[in-house]
């Protein structure tokens, strides 16, 4: 089914969905006035303060909703990883959501389809893993994850405990890949990016604070892709990390599909820039389309000009394990 906006990933009601996207959006023009949603969004507890960003660019301090994912304790949830440290390639990790007693969480609400949603990325933003563990009745999850270099990773737990009250938390716990490593450099901002043949094009227009509509364009061989499957029970999924300290925020699109427009009504916390990761399925595969984009400051992109693929699909992007 098609979803209104949400942030931190498929869960309850924030006060604005999250915009990473404005740099690639103002490349190619301005969409329109954002879309009305069913839904208000929801944020995590925790405040984003300004980070010092990929490259040395110095992000201004929070000005639009909470970011979530900077913390690995919030509301009283803890996220505990049993694995903090894996080998290069193919891994299992393993980890658990602790209560403030210290025992695992075994009760969970189900959203869009999951009790709990999992994201991994490197620090320097250049791979990024959408998992689905599985929990053992004792409240551990497992999931099989390829992470191919050594260096810093970030893990994140998007969740809503099925305890009374309890609102949806993201956390964020720190991941190593022991051995040599040299961060990568941001891939550059362009309003189009390609994966596996298909063709992505990003448009809209988001400054921090401002709500503003983002709109995913997917083509192939040059033809617009109208049947776009339901994944997660929506035509698409976009999550945003900030450069410099990876605050995390996802949101759902607006009503429409199945393509090959997939639009999200979202707000940048602050200025700074982004990697935005948009997971769409065709043809019973998932997807991922990467862009680096800018918010307000002198994060705006110029005027429209042609520009090359953002990622091609080498770029270890694609990362979904079912």
């Amino acid at each position: 089914m098609n979803t209104g906006v949400k942030i931190t990933a498929y869960a309850a009601a924030l006060a604005a969905a999250f915009g990473a996207a404005y740099g690639a959006g103002a490349g190619v023009g301005p969409v329109g006035a954002p879309a009305k949603t069913e839904h208000a969004a929801h944020a995590t507890q925790a405040k984003a303060p300004g980070a010092q960003g990929h490259g040395g660019h110095d992000q201004a301090a929070a000005q639009g909703p909470a970011a979530g994912g900077l913390q690995v304790s919030d509301g009283g949830y803890t996220l505990s990883l049993d694995t903090p440290q894996l080998a290069p390639g193919q891994g299992e990790l393993r980890f658990s959501v602790k209560d403030a007693a210290g025992r695992k969480v075994t009760g969970f609400k189900t959203e869009h389809g999951k009790e709990l949603h999992f994201i991994v990325a490197s620090r320097d933003l250049t791979v990024y893993r959408h998992l689905h563990p599985v929990r053992a009745a004792d409240g551990t999850w497992s999931t099989p994850v390829d992470l191919p270099a050594a260096g810093s990773y970030k893990a994140f737990a998007d969740f809503a405990p099925a305890a009374e009250g309890a609102k949806n938390v993201t956390l964020g716990a720190d991941l190593s890949v022991p051995g040599a490593y040299a961060p990568a450099p941001m891939p550059p901002v362009a309003p189009t990016a390609e994966v596996d043949g298909y063709q992505v094009a990003l448009g809209g227009t988001l400054e921090p604070g401002k709500a503003g509509e983002l709109k995913l364009t997917v083509s192939k061989d040059g033809r617009p892709v109208t049947d776009l499957e339901p994944y997660l029970g929506a035509y698409g999924h976009l999550v945003a990390l900030r450069d410099g300290d990876l605050a995390y925020l996802h949101v759902h699109p607006n009503e429409g599909g199945p393509g090959p427009d997939v639009s999200f009504t979202a707000t940048a916390p602050s200025a700074g820039t982004y990697r935005l990761f948009l997971d769409f399925q065709h043809q019973g595969k998932v997807r991922t389309a990467a862009f680096t984009v800018r918010a307000g400051g002198d994060g705006a992109a110029p005027a429209a000009q042609p520009a090359q693929p953002a990622q091609p699909a080498g770029e270890e992007q694609d990362g979904h394990s079912h």
